[in-house]
């Protein structure tokens, strides 16, 4: 049995997640007042804000670079897996590249997952923008109605949708956990290409039609190396790395 490599640092990737569109992430509508949406936002049950789940962002991200790539078979870098039903399911490959980034089902892992991406908070100028807002039909969102036709008697159905309205702002934060011999510039470019990918396609429910649309901004990347964790140091600076112009704050 090999022995398991050590940890050699952690990357902090940080910065805000706009909201372009409304933006959809559904929780839970038990106990919702009559009058209320029929669908509603997952909000942090303590402050009733709501946030974007880590979970949703980092499916998200996986779910297309895996579809950029392909049937994992084909490549080494990884891709989605089928099954004998034909159905398209996360990968299966441990010693895939997408594999080591996102972890795989336990009983087919060796190594520990390298990305973990935090729940996003609102930002502190988005909280107090949305708590003082006069048009919001909830608490910080807003309630969008749409009608479905029944194709066969044309009937008009009405549903109401929450949604966190477009401009608000997301505090996200993504680290990557890098392992001794693990090719740091390789793992940060497929996890910039995976906020990309997420740019150029839709977070939440309801994409197709119009919710979703996001944009990052990267504030800061930073290392704190497995010496600096021992020696109580803080994270620095990441040495040699440059953010991708895109992810760059936008001139005032």
């Amino acid at each position: 049995m090999t022995e398991a490599r050590k940890i050699h640092s952690k990357i902090f990737i940080r910065g805000t997640l706009t909201g372009r569109t409304g933006l959809h992430i559904g929780g839970n509508s038990v106990g919702m007042a009559i009058g209320g949406a029929d669908s509603v936002v997952v909000r942090n049950p303590l402050t009733n804000e709501p946030y974007i789940p880590g979970s949703s962002l980092r499916g998200k991200m996986r779910s297309l670079l895996e579809r950029m790539r392909g049937f994992e078979d084909n490549n080494d870098e990884g891709g989605f897996c089928l099954t004998q039903k034909g159905e398209a399911l996360a990968g299966r490959r441990a010693d895939s590249l997408l594999g080591k980034l996102f972890g795989v089902a336990a009983e087919n892992s060796k190594e520990p997952t390298r990305l973990i991406v935090r729940d996003a908070p609102l930002t502190e100028a988005s909280r107090n923008r949305l708590e003082k807002a006069p048009n919001t039909d909830m608490p910080m969102t807003e309630v969008k109605t749409e009608v479905w036709i029944d194709r066969i008697t044309s009937a008009a159905n009405p549903r109401q949708i929450e949604r966190v309205p477009a401009g608000a702002e997301f505090e996200f934060e993504l680290v990557l956990t890098l392992l001794e011999g693990d090719d740091r510039d390789r793992y940060l470019d497929i996890v910039y290409e995976g906020l990309r990918l997420v740019e150029g396609d839709t977070l939440g429910g309801s994409g197709s039609r119009g919710y979703g649309q996001v944009k990052f901004t990267v504030r800061e990347v930073l290392e704190r190396s497995a010496d600096a964790y021992r020696s109580g140091a803080e994270a620095l600076a990441l040495d040699g790395h440059m953010i991708p112009a895109e992810f760059l704050p936008e001139a005032a």
